[in-house]
């Protein structure tokens, strides 16, 4: 009888804990499903965002803006050089030799047309002046004969040879005073200012064109003749751009056609030109096609020779766009970020960064996925995949800090 009470007493102990046992196992297995959903209630509302404070905002230069309407191009990408064209540059040179002796602009100077360069000394100037003048006082004597001798052939006082002599004789001094007077206008002299002793000994050299001074080459001293070149003036206000397009990519082309493009070494500002000719030979052995195009608009910073990265406008079409920096990749995926003031949670975080804030200000940033369309003159065409208010600002300046403050343990949430 005792052994059957002691059997029963294990039976009944193994039940209780096997009860209990089971209490317990339902018990952990309903805890971590009411904390998980927990986790997911107070982090709802907050992915994918970034909170950053007036002070930060201002220390990296975030900017928002607004999704724009952008009328932008598919483009042909090519590179070229500025030029400009023949007629549009000079080298300064004298047609007589001499010694500098003045020098009056230095590179970089703007010159008009007819501005004095340099003044160039030689007293064998003095001579076709001073024949000029006594070929002037010669004619005088010979119209003096000539008419004379006129006067008495037509009275048959005089023989006729007499006539024909003195009518030779004018026309010769004539002749060669026409020719002094070109070669001492040409030296820049008025041949008209010469007389009663006044003669030039020094010559001024003058801009054939307007434009600016790219080089000078002598210094006052310098001894020039006529294969010694002063200066090199560029009328940059005619600059055009020779791009080099590929055989493939010319039937593209055509005359008129808008071209944006950039300098390669500066690719901040943008300039514009329109196509006037397209080349009908191979450049060199590169089989490219050169193409010209006529500079428009402010040509300030633009100079001969530079290098530029052009895109040739193909078809226009107006789409929503951002600038291209506006757009930063996070885990495989393109994005924007908008501005939102939604409300913070009140778990102790979200009371705690109340309490910053209230203290100083700033403002939250949410991730807007998006698909890429094309770029074109520094602005993206983006394809909104989740839908935003209309009046949404955008982050256009600085979304990369805002991605980089989400992303850190620091940040609104980590993933």
């Amino acid at each position: 009888m005792k052994k059957l009470l002691t059997i029963t007493g294990m039976l009944t102990l193994l039940c209780a804990l096997a009860a209990c046992q089971n209490e317990k196992n339902a018990s952990h297995e309903e805890a971590p499903h009411t904390e998980q959903h927990s986790d997911k209630n107070s982090a709802e509302g907050r992915e994918n965002t970034a909170r950053l404070t007036s002070a930060q905002i201002k220390s990296i230069g975030l900017e928002l803006g607004a999704i724009e309407e952008k009328e932008l191009t598919a483009a042909l990408k090519a590179n070229g050089t500025l030029k400009v064209p023949n007629q549009n540059r000079a080298t300064v040179n004298t047609l007589y030799s001499g010694v500098i002796r003045t020098l009056h602009v230095q590179p970089g100077d703007n010159v008009r047309k007819g501005q004095v360069i340099a003044t160039i000394a030689n007293p064998e100037f003095m001579r076709s002046q001073e024949e000029y003048v006594a070929v002037n006082e010669r004619i005088e004597l010979a119209e003096l004969e000539f008419n004379r001798q006129k006067e008495l052939s037509a009275g048959n006082a005089g023989a006729l040879k007499n006539f024909q002599a003195a009518s030779t004789e004018l026309k010769t001094l004539q002749t060669r005073r026409n020719m002094l007077h070109r070669q001492i206008s040409l030296m820049g002299i008025d041949p008209e200012q010469l007389g009663d002793g006044k003669l030039i000994a020094t010559l001024s050299v003058k801009s054939p064109i307007a434009g600016v001074v790219s080089d000078v080459d002598v210094q006052i001293g310098s001894y020039v003749d006529l294969t010694s070149p002063i200066a090199e003036i560029v009328d940059n206000s005619q600059l055009h751009l020779d791009l080099f397009v590929y055989e493939k990519d010319l039937p593209k082309l055509r005359d008129e056609q808008i071209i944006h493009f950039t300098l390669t070494n500066a690719p901040g500002k943008e300039y514009d030109a329109r196509i006037f000719s397209l080349g009908s030979s191979f450049e060199g052995e590169s089989k490219a096609v050169p193409v010209h195009a006529k500079v428009m608009g402010n040509k300030t910073g633009l100079i001969d020779g530079m290098n530029i990265t052009a895109a040739v406008s193909l078809e226009k079409a107006k789409v929503p766009a951002v600038p291209t920096e506006a757009i930063v990749s996070y885990q495989g995926r393109d994005y924007v970020f908008i501005a939102s003031d939604a409300p913070q949670h009140d778990d102790e975080h979200d009371h705690a960064a109340a309490d910053a804030d209230s203290v100083e200000p700033g403002v939250t940033f949410e991730l807007i996925p998006v698909a890429r369309g094309t770029t074109d003159v520094g602005y993206t065409e983006i394809t909104l995949l989740k839908s935003i208010p209309a009046n949404a600002r955008v982050v256009v300046k600085g979304a990369f800090f805002v991605l980089a403050k989400m992303s850190s343990p620091g940040g609104e949430h980590a993933h």
